[in-house]
Formats: C-alpha cells, structure tokens, sequence
C-alpha cells in the first residue's frame, strides 16, 4: 500500500491533530498535555541502565460532556493535573524496558477517569542520538478492562453481558439459569428489552427513544423482582464499583445512553447490550430468547 503525502503528515502529526481527524460527526471535547517532559530509567539495552533519560509526552483525551452545570468547580472535570499525576504514578510504579509498556500502563490508568473516553498517547526519548524515538498509541475506554478491587496489576475483570428476554424472565427456571450464568464466577451484567406490554407512543422520534428506554428500565425491575440477586444500577459508577467486586447487576440503560456522545441511537435491546458489553471489555455477550447475533461485534456473542 501507497502511503500518500496525508498518510505521512497525520503519522508524524500532533496528537491533538490525530484526534481531530478521526473525530466523528459530533466530536467530543478534548484536554490535552503538550510536550511535557521528565527523566526516567527506562530502556531494555544494558548502556540505557542506571542512567536517567528525558522523556517527553504528548497526550490528548476525549472526555465526555459533562452532564450537569460545571459551576467553575475542578472536582467536575478531569483536571490537567491528573494527567502529570498518572505519568509520576506509572513511572513510580518500577523500571520498564518499553515505552510500549509505559504507554498502555497510562492509557489504562486514564481510562479509568469516569470523563475519560480515548487516550491519544505519544512518549519519546530525547536522549538516544541526535533525534527523538517514540512511540504513539491510542486507546478507547471500550479496550481498557477494570481491574479488580483486591487483585493485582494482572488482575483484570472482563465481565460477560447477558441478555434476557421475556420469556426468560418470566420463566418457572429463571433462578436455575441465572445460576447457570453465574457459575463461572465472572461477574454478569444482566440486560433486558421492552415489555410486553402497551406503552405511549409520542410520534416523535427523540421522545419516544426515552419513553422506550423508561419502558426497559421498568422491566428490569420486574427482573429485579423476580431474584434477588438481579440489583438495578443505572449509572456507570455503580457498575464499575459492582464488578470490582464481582457482584452481578441488572442494566438500566437510561443514564448511560443519553449521556454518551456517541451512544446508540437504536432502542433495540440486543443493540443497546451490545454496545453496553464493548464499552465495558466484555468477555462476551449471551442472548436469551429469539434474537439474533449481532453483526460486526467486537465481543463474542452467542445464543443460549
């Protein structure tokens, strides 16, 4: 393949300029880290121990908008700071050889502020020779895995999504299969679609998307009154904490869907946990009932 004279500009360009470029058609807002530099032990070549370099990072991060007023009030945003902050954390954390490790241990530990939704990450050794060597990745936060609450730094938690429909729910067995589903010990994020029943219809397409999403809210709770262990969370912090934990929940999806910049637009269920399972690294998605698979997933997904 032909690399053309854009190819080449957008390789080598900012990481700010990345960001722009591959924007969709309602871009999200961005902090960004220029051109910050530290010196580090790192390098995987004997002559590179023992010696500190400089290391210069260049950062942008797409952040969600925040949902209520800022107030001018720090606490509300992802502050610069916590950029600087991660790099000293990660590059405290202990000697790496590759800036390849360095790279994706920062994205993952950015990726974990509830604001933050893609890492453009550039770190470049200025001390090599008479040029800078570097490396630039970039990562959403659907990539990066929680970690869990009492493991260690290999320790990651891919929790599987389960989509139930109303037959499942409703079945004389639901307790059985929720066992069946649990058994592995992974942590599941139950999902469910619109109930049978007759709900209001607007005849307008932006009202009923939420009319819709009330009417899947409503039924998880008749999921949640059906077992006890199937607890309603609507937000993103809520989950988070959950499979931290390894505790299973039921998905409102609410908040998290008319939050979402880039959200889905679909009321379909099966859509609606798809999505829900790749922004949270499942490690797979399970359908209940006569759905179909969903095509181009970047999950696993499977009938039941």
């Amino acid at each position: 393949m032909t690399m053309t004279t854009s190819d080449s500009a957008m390789a080598f360009a900012h990481p700010q300029e990345r960001s722009e470029a591959s924007a969709g058609a309602d871009p999200r807002d961005r902090i960004s880290l220029r051109d910050h530099i530290v010196e580090a032990d790192i390098g995987a070549f004997q002559k590179e121990r023992g010696h500190k370099q400089r290391l210069r990072f260049n950062i942008v991060i797409e952040v969600r908008p925040t949902p209520q007023p800022l107030e001018d009030d720090v606490d509300r945003i992802l502050s610069y700071d916590r950029i600087t902050e991660s790099i000293a954390a990660e590059l405290a954390t202990g000697r790496l050889n590759l800036l390849e490790t360095l790279a994706e241990h920062l994205a993952e530990r950015l990726l974990a502020e509830p604001q933050a939704m893609r890492a453009f990450i550039r770190i470049e050794k200025l001390d090599v020779g008479p040029y800078a060597l570097g490396v630039e990745i970039v990562r959403s936060r659907a990539e990066i895995p929680l970690r869990s609450e009492d493991g260690d730094s290999d320790d990651l938690v891919h929790p599987r999504v389960a989509y139930l429909d109303n037959e499942t729910i409703h079945a004389p067995d639901l307790a059985a299969r929720i066992d069946q589903l649990l058994a592995p010990g992974v942590p599941v994020i139950f999902t469910v679609g619109l109930p049978d029943m007759a709900r209001p219809q607007t005849g307008h397409r932006p009202t009923q998307r939420r009319v819709d999403l009330l009417a899947i809210e409503q039924n998880a709770w008749v999921l949640a009154a059906r077992d006890p262990r199937c607890v309603v969370v609507s937000s993103r912090t809520e989950i988070d904490w959950a499979i931290r934990r390894g505790r299973s929940v039921v998905w409102a999806p609410s908040k998290l869907v008319l939050d979402a910049v880039d959200g889905p637009q679909s009321r379909d269920a099966v859509a609606l946990a798809l999505w829900l399972a790749e922004e949270m690294a499942a490690a797979e998605l399970i359908l209940h009932g006569d759905v179909s698979v969903p095509a181009g997933s970047r999950i696993p997904a499977r009938k039941v």
